[in-house]
């Protein structure tokens, strides 16, 4: 986030917004349970429905809770809880947006990658995931390893303008890639050996030059980073 974004002070919505994920995760409303009804909440944060409707609507985009013709709205997922350790609450949203632009731009990359990769490439990729991997086993974070093996992929597509997108977006990636990757230190081994063999397998696709088989494994190791963080840190099958 920017300075800006730092100094900005939240709005009623985001004060109700950040409240009620915290409720969340708090457990005082638990996955599959209703909330209480717009009125009640309304009340109860002392804000009009319209500033109430904003916060939901954002919880909505965030995949926390969604909602039920006739019926209101339902809890859906539980981030982790020690998400709210490394960020504020009010940055979730910026992270799941993050994620979205990178699914689909670094997926289109990787296919790029595979089809005009050349050697150089490979040794780089190869020399990337064993870096890695000695990061995980000495508990390092390696953020910038992590950050050049996705931007070596970028390289390999030779077209400048996927470099060009990541290189732009260098702060943000290394934000959500700085939390996902303290969560990984955190979890059972097996959330390690996991994103290992996500990475593993996104360059063997690369080697082989299937393009359809990078894209797909860029798709599931992104999408699978994101659901770990805001699944309560449960799932290790994405």
């Amino acid at each position: 986030m920017s300075a800006d974004e730092d100094r900005r002070e939240p709005s009623l919505a985001d004060q109700v917004y950040d409240r009620l994920v915290r409720e969340i995760l708090d457990g005082v409303h638990p996955v599959n349970s209703r909330l209480p009804s717009e009125s009640v909440l309304s009340q109860s944060f002392g804000v009009s429905r319209p500033i109430l409707r904003a916060a939901l609507s954002r919880l909505n985009d965030d995949g926390l809770v969604g909602s039920r013709r006739g019926s209101g709205h339902y809890v859906i997922r539980r981030p982790d809880r020690s998400v709210v350790d490394f960020i504020p609450l009010a940055s979730i949203t910026d992270i799941q947006r993050c994620y979205e632009f990178r699914i689909d731009i670094e997926s289109a990359a990787a296919a790029w990658a595979a089809q005009r990769r050349d050697q150089s490439d490979i040794d780089r990729l190869e020399e990337g995931h064993k870096r890695m991997a000695e990061a995980y086993a000495a508990k390092a974070l390696g953020v910038d390893i992590d950050h050049e093996f996705h931007r070596n992929i970028a390289r390999a597509t030779k077209n400048a303008f996927y470099i060009s997108v990541l290189e732009s977006l260098s702060s943000q990636i290394q934000f959500a890639m700085r939390l996902s990757r303290s969560l990984t230190l955190q979890a059972a081994p097996a959330r390690n050996e996991l994103v290992q063999s996500e990475h593993r397998a996104l360059l063997d696709a690369i080697i082989a030059q299937d393009a359809d088989a990078a894209r797909e494994a860029m798709r599931k190791h992104l999408t699978g980073a994101r659901n770990r963080m805001f699944d309560g840190g449960d799932s290790t099958d994405d």
